[in-house]
């Protein structure tokens, strides 16, 4: 084994097979550097892999999303494919804190062929995970209460012989276990590679600071670097680039590290940046963000990611009613805007303007058991639409378009047209064209009825009836765009006998809508559509299950579907569980991307969690948060100056929150 650099005396012994129990074997094998192995001949750092100098050390910050750090398994066995069965693997690392729930690979050891997992090493908030394969079984050995997620410099030394395992965190007290099997002694690599700070896919990178990942055959480490005078960055063998500091000191001269030099910056909204400020730091405390000026812009240097940590109560959000929907908008130079879809008429339904950091009343317009907004412009006219799902007072079916006044601030009647128990209204765009979609979900006890797009029309100034649609009890317009095309999808609810019904995806050809693509749906309330890395998918939220029977069924799944471009067809993505689910709300956070599901009923309690989901790459969305709620109909998120809030409705009490999104 070569590059276990053996002494020529080792080589000598002749053994065919060279175990580590050998003395000779055991006292001259030399330390095997991980991260020198992902580093070039010259030292400079990769794509991917990014030097930095925290609290006057340096480490490698890795980043999967230029390419996987990683080297074959052959690189350092050379001539005997076998893990060592006696080891001890030193690693210094700094990380910040991370959720409770969350592991993060530090390395592991991936088949290329079959992506098993031989041998990985992983942290979580308050534990360190070590997993190898063992003779058709994976072994997982928890050390616990080994804090390495507290945003400071850390060593640790993992020794494995036998049966025994032990760490030791910053040459203090080793923390032993005993194991149930011993560690396999042909734990055979090959066809394998190193994988460093993931697992080859995108779930548990490490998000920290590496400046140290070796192996150390036939031995346990600690005795070799501890004690030591500066416990938290022991040294067994570290890349050279690492070692050295841009600055020598001279005999008199206190080393100063990059931080603590003297230079100015910039703290609150943007400074000038021109010949005069060149190589002057800027922070933007909003986006958390550092800059440095090139005599022509501000550069980026560090911006902070933003990741969902938890979800916090923010506000108690009193309505007038019961409120089915929830419309978030913003109207320039005056402010951010919430208005509630509210079931009674008196004092009607409310507008809520966002004052000192909270939702405060600015207007209620009446409106009749209303089922939603939709907030729209036209050139510089604004206009919120109303989806009233029964009569007036004068026993007329009618919902509203609303217009903003700028000298009244306030928004009043419009245009109305009549409607049939009008579920949801939808705008678009096309060709430069304004659209709004009204979906009539019964007209007395017909439910298989037309809804109607409508289209605007810039010479009388209002919305006239452009098409009519076969709709049955529709509940929800989507529109969205792919490329040059133009869809638009209706959830379908009820046909008069069961939920088990078509809902159907148009593609906008010649002028109107025509029929692209059926799915079926059980008691659609809701379309979501959401579109990243060139992937176009599409979320239904499935309420329930009914037919003649008369029996339901509220605990059902809500499915998402993705778009295969070559078929030209919307092909199932991902079953997922819910209660009565009325509403799905995308949103991102950072680079992470999450979906939350607004669960309603399980045919008992309207008291339930509703979930948020983070996308996990092939595992699809993933629960990450539950959230404790009351017959929820809708969830909305938004963003000030300050911070990102998501807010939930309630159809079965006059309350609706705003929950703040804790991040790190």
């Amino acid at each position: 084994m070569a590059d276990w650099r053996f002494l020529q005396k080792v080589e000598e012994v002749g053994k065919e097979k060279r175990s580590v129990e050998n003395p000779l074997v055991r006292l001259h094998l030399l330390p095997l550097d991980f991260l020198t192995k992902v580093l070039p001949a010259n030292g400079v750092a990769p794509r991917g892999i990014r030097m930095v100098q925290d609290q006057g050390a340096r480490g490698f910050h890795l980043s999967t999303s230029q390419g996987s750090p990683s080297f074959p398994a052959s690189h350092l066995f050379i001539n005997c494919d076998y893990f060592p069965e006696e080891f001890s693997i030193v690693v210094t690392m700094k990380a910040s804190r991370i959720a409770s729930k969350k592991n993060e690979y530090i390395f592991t050891v991936v088949e290329e062929d079959s992506n098993k997992l031989l041998l990985g090493l992983r942290y979580s908030q308050d534990k360190l995970h070590f997993l190898f394969w063992n003779y058709g079984n994976r072994d997982h050995i928890t050390f616990r209460s080994v804090k390495l997620a507290d945003n400071r410099w850390h060593t640790l030394i993992l020794a494995v012989s036998g049966v025994y395992a032990s760490v030791t965190v910053d040459c203090g007290i080793p923390v032993d276990l005993v194991l149930r099997r011993p560690f396999p002694a042909h734990l055979n690599t090959k066809g394998s590679r190193f994988h460093i700070g993931n697992r080859r896919r995108l779930k548990g990178l490490f998000s920290g600071l590496l400046r140290q990942l070796v192996l150390l055959p036939g031995s346990d480490a600690t005795s070799r670097i501890c004690p030591t005078s500066n416990p938290r960055l022991a040294v067994l063998s570290i890349p050279q680039v690492l070692l050295d500091l841009p600055v020598k000191p001279s005999e008199n001269e206190v080393l100063k590290y990059p931080y603590e030099a003297e230079i100015r910056v910039t703290l609150g909204s943007r400074p000038p940046c021109t010949k005069k400020q060149t190589g002057q730091l800027w922070f933007d405390t909003l986006r958390r963000g550092l800059y440095i000026c090139d005599s022509q812009g501000w550069v980026a240097m560090l911006q902070a990611k933003q990741r969902l940590d938890y979800v916090e109560d923010y506000q108690d959000f009193y309505t007038n009613s019961e409120t089915l929907d929830i419309e978030i908008f913003e109207i320039p130079s005056v402010g951010l805007f919430a208005a509630t879809a509210n079931k009674r008429p008196v004092p009607g339904s409310g507008i809520y303007k966002w004052t000192n950091g909270k939702f405060e009343p600015y207007q209620n317009i009446t409106t009749y058991q209303a089922q939603a907004w939709k907030y729209f412009t036209i050139d510089d006219k604004i206009f919120l639409a109303v989806a009233n799902f029964e009569k007036n007072e004068r026993n007329q079916e009618y919902s509203v378009i609303y217009k903003w006044s700028r000298r009244r601030l306030k928004f009043s009647s419009y245009q109305t047209i009549e409607t049939h128990s009008a579920r949801d209204w939808e705008s678009f765009q096309i060709e430069g064209e304004t659209f709004l979609a009204v979906a009539n979900h019964r007209q007395g006890g017909k439910h298989n009825i037309d809804s109607v797009v409508y289209k605007w029309n810039p010479g009388t100034q209002l919305f006239e009836a452009n098409q009519t649609i076969p709709t049955s009890g529709a509940y929800d317009w989507e529109f969205f765009s792919v490329g040059s095309y133009s869809f638009l999808v209706v959830a379908n609810t009820f046909n008069g006998s069961s939920t088990q019904v078509y809902s159907r995806i148009y593609i906008w050809l010649g002028g109107v809508f025509r029929l692209f693509q059926s799915i079926m749906t059980f008691g659609a309330t809701d379309w979501e559509v959401f579109q990243f890395g060139g992937r176009v998918f599409l979320a239904v939220a499935n309420s329930q299950k009914y037919d003649k029977t008369g029996q339901s069924s509220y605990a059902i799944n809500s499915t998402i579907y993705e778009l295969n471009i070559t078929a030209q067809i919307f092909v199932r993505f991902q079953d997922i569980s819910t209660y009565s689910a009325v509403d799905w709300e995308f949103f991102t956070l950072g680079e992470d991307k999450f979906l939350v599901v607004a669960n309603s009923y399980d045919g008992k309690s309207y008291s339930l969690n509703s979930v948020i989901y983070r996308w996990q790459g092939y595992e699809g969305f993933v629960p990450v948060h539950r959230l404790p709620t009351f017959g929820c109909t809708d969830w909305e998120k938004f963003n000030t100056a300050d911070s990102s809030y998501l807010m939930y409705s309630s159809a079965r009490e006059d309350i609706s929150k705003v929950l703040k999104l804790k991040t790190y």
